[in-house]
């Protein structure tokens, strides 16, 4: 037996209580829910996470290859990390794609698949990602329109949640044929001064304050610009940079929006929902709310530009993920529609797709990616764990490889859907081919080849020589998940 002197036993009585608390802080964290392991899991420095998402933003940008839209900022900071050139939305619609990207669930699942639903009513054990980076550590803060206007996921966030203003699940319905909308469709605004009293300024103007406030501590800012969404509006030195006789009007222009010859009626609606709602669009009006619509883009980008200012201003650059993305596509006049609502041609799903940070490489990725790739994205780059309990899961894939080369494998396809006149139709998307498929073809499909039909105007699913590729495509959008409802 060995016998110890009174001040040393002391000093192991201590270390065996430090040894026994320990432990239970072990078994504490261990037993800790999945969602807010990732608050003591690490010490590391955690990195800041930006998120800027513009409302109706096709790819039309100058580092998209449009020679005539003015984006400075918005092309700086493409060159300064990977730019998509085919990524897409899962639904053509703000709050189905907005409740899609942000819970990391195909529309078909989070059962939201208009602009009057709320996700978390329908299924409260979905996880959005500012919750999920809330639950980690983070300070989330918001600044515009992320989630749908009136539809917000207010607790999700540290600073800028939106009251709701309703109970339960579904919004009172919106009508898109009252006569205030209509006469409101052809309206373009311009705005006094430097654009001052418009929503989109005073976003940056208190996304700034936030990165000012939280610069210290880690961070998850969304910033949500409105613009170019209608009415498209900026200041008058935005539209003094474009002259409507020299935009070219699309090859596939029409005053009117119909389904081209050859394709499905369903695919295109015959009456717009945000712009010549109930009237044709001569050519010259065509070329001037084109004008309007790129002069907003352009205002848009001048806001991006005051936030990452003062990113580089307080420098945050080396420690900070910076997204850029469009929720949805739109139509311009292509096949004579001016909106996205219902349309799953490749107008209406594509969006700009920009991640720029540490340790990403700059280039170019012509991979087919989707919105919903986002999420497991940003948990991978920020260390944190998996939102879900197995077998739950995360939708999208981790673009990690593509961050780290470009032009590196990627056998993913995506995938959009869209429902209308009671039917859902269903879009699959690979770097040549794009197969769309209405209320499970009894409504129609088409079958488009970006090789050598970029413009989407030959439909190849009534010919024999191409039967194979639409079977083979089929097939694949039995990926896309049962509608939940």
């Amino acid at each position: 037996m060995i016998f110890l002197r009174p001040d040393r036993q002391t000093v192991v009585a201590k270390l065996l209580v430090c040894a026994c608390l320990s432990a239970l802080v072990l078994v504490a964290v261990s037993l800790a829910p999945i969602s807010s392991r990732g608050t003591a899991a690490s010490s590391k420095p955690k990195y800041n996470v930006i998120v800027i998402a513009s409302d109706d933003l096709r790819p039309t940008l100058g580092c998209y290859g449009n020679n005539i839209v003015k984006t400075p900022n918005v092309d700086k900071l493409a060159s300064q990390g990977v730019r998509f050139d085919r990524a897409y939305a899962q639904y053509p619609l703000c709050n189905p794609s907005r409740s899609s990207l942000l819970t990391g669930k195909y529309p078909t699942q989070t059962g939201v698949l208009d602009n009057e639903f709320y996700f978390r009513a329908l299924h409260p054990d979905l996880v959005s990602l500012p919750q999920h980076f809330k639950a980690n550590g983070y300070a989330t803060l918001r600044s515009g329109k992320i989630f749908h206007g009136g539809i917000d996921d207010t607790e999700a966030w540290t600073e800028g949640g939106e009251v709701r203003n309703f109970t339960g699940a579904q919004r009172p319905p919106s009508n898109p044929d009252s006569a205030d909308r209509t006469a409101q469709s052809d309206r373009i605004v311009v705005l006094e001064g430097n654009g001052e009293s418009n929503g989109d300024y005073r976003m940056a103007t208190q996304a700034i304050e936030y990165l000012e406030k939280y610069q210290g501590k880690p961070f998850f800012l969304a910033i949500g610009a409105v613009k170019p969404h209608s009415p498209p509006a900026a200041p008058k030195k935005f539209f003094d940079l474009y002259d409507a006789d020299k935009i070219p009007l699309p090859p596939d222009f029409s005053s009117r929006p119909m389904a081209p010859p050859g394709f499905p009626e369903i695919s295109i609606a015959r009456r717009n929902t945000d712009l010549f709602i109930g009237r044709d669009a001569s050519p010259a009006e065509a070329r001037e709310m084109i004008r309007a619509y790129y002069a907003s883009v352009s205002f848009m980008d001048e806001q991006v530009g005051r936030v990452l200012d003062a990113v580089d201003r307080l420098h945050l650059r080396e420690k900070t993920i910076i997204v850029f993305l469009g929720d949805h596509g739109y139509h311009l006049g292509e096949k004579g529609k001016w909106s996205k609502a219902y349309s799953l041609f490749d107008v209406a799903t594509r969006v700009p797709f920009i991640v720029a940070g540490p340790g990403i490489k700059k280039g170019v990725s012509p991979r087919t990616v989707q919105l919903l790739d986002l999420f497991p994205t940003l948990v991978e780059l920020c260390g944190l764990p998996q939102p879900y309990e197995l077998p739950a899961r995360l939708e999208g894939h981790n673009l990690i490889s593509l961050l780290r080369n470009p032009q590196a494998k990627w056998n993913y396809p995506a995938f959009s859907v869209v429902r209308y006149q009671g039917k859902l139709g269903k879009s699959v998307r690979t770097e040549r081919w794009h197969y769309v498929r209405w209320d499970d073809g009894k409504a129609g499909e088409m079958l488009l080849d970006h090789a050598n039909d970029p413009l989407e105007l030959k439909n190849l699913a009534p010919d024999p020589a191409y039967a194979r590729t639409v079977t083979e495509m089929r097939r694949s959008l039995t990926q896309i998940p049962v509608a939940s409802q």
